[in-house]
């Protein structure tokens, strides 16, 4: 985000305290949204948790179709929509909500720059592993990303969809990866995230950051997500500290709350489903 755009959301933001009705959009949670989508959609769930601040989920069908930037999640907030866990930290921050106030100015360098490779690591293997993997496109992708729609439509969006990601591996230098590759890019992701942990139930000690939510939406969605095969989620579970990290971020703040939702929990804080 520019500086500019900065100044510009914390202009709007600021004016108004954060409302009970505040709303999350996200894909349909049971035969619609895919593996990444999932993953950044926890991740800003948790921020908020962790920020104290009520959302209800409100699944749609058409929810990327909806988004400002054509990205999922995104939050509807007063007269303001925020789609990504970046704009909405800077959006919760005008409004007096911040979760990275107690860090200097090195641990929040230190901070991004891991948050930077849970998005170049974590996320870029999840898109690679949806639309450039066969056997996940075949048994997974391709059906759930089009489920929602008739054809010709459905395999019209899917092949777009597709397309976009295979033009952003290219891109990146990863469409020449093979899933070995990426399976160990994954592994050495984790083993820095282990390694920055260490024995504290929070990357930067006592309290949780953005960090900590984008870091448990991530390795949360993998280990409770069925893909074709497990070698994904074995790669996390070769730390018993992130697995850890995991069951307390779930406990803390997912368990103590209830209700419903369009995600089949409470309006105010909807409920995960239980690490395994």
């Amino acid at each position: 985000m520019s500086l500019a755009a900065e100044a510009y959301v914390s202009q709007i933001a600021a004016a108004d305290p954060w409302p009970e009705n505040a709303t999350l959009y996200q894909p349909l949670k049971e035969d619609q949204i895919l593996l990444s989508d999932c993953a950044s959609s926890l991740a800003v769930q948790a921020y908020l948790r962790m920020c104290r601040l009520p959302v209800r989920v409100r699944c749609r069908p058409n929810a990327e179709y909806m988004s400002p930037s054509g990205k999922v999640p995104f939050i509807h907030v007063g007269n303001q929509v925020v789609s990504e866990l970046g704009p909405i930290v800077q959006f919760t921050k005008a409004k007096g909500h911040s979760l990275s106030d107690g860090l200097d100015e090195v641990q929040r360098a230190e901070m991004k720059a891991y948050m930077e490779l849970v998005n170049n690591m974590l996320l870029t293997a999840e898109l690679y592993i949806q639309w450039c993997d066969e056997n996940t496109v075949a048994e997974i992708t391709w059906p759930r990303y089009s489920s929602p729609y008739s054809w010709p439509l459905n395999h019209i969006l899917a092949y777009q969809k597709q397309w976009e990601v295979k033009r952003k591996m290219a891109a990146i230098g990863w469409a020449g990866k093979s899933l070995a590759q990426v399976y160990e890019d994954v592994s050495q992701c984790c083993q820095a995230l282990s390694q920055r942990l260490g024995t504290q139930p929070y990357f930067f000690n006592k309290q949780p950051t953005e960090l900590d939510a984008l870091v448990f939406g991530h390795l949360f969605t993998i280990l409770t997500t069925q893909l074709t095969s497990n070698e994904l989620s074995e790669k996390i579970r070769t730390y018993g500290n992130l697995l850890s990290f995991c069951r307390r971020v779930e406990q803390n703040f997912f368990e103590e709350h209830g209700g419903d939702s369009d995600a089949g929990a409470s309006p105010r804080f909807p409920k995960s489903p239980s690490l395994i």
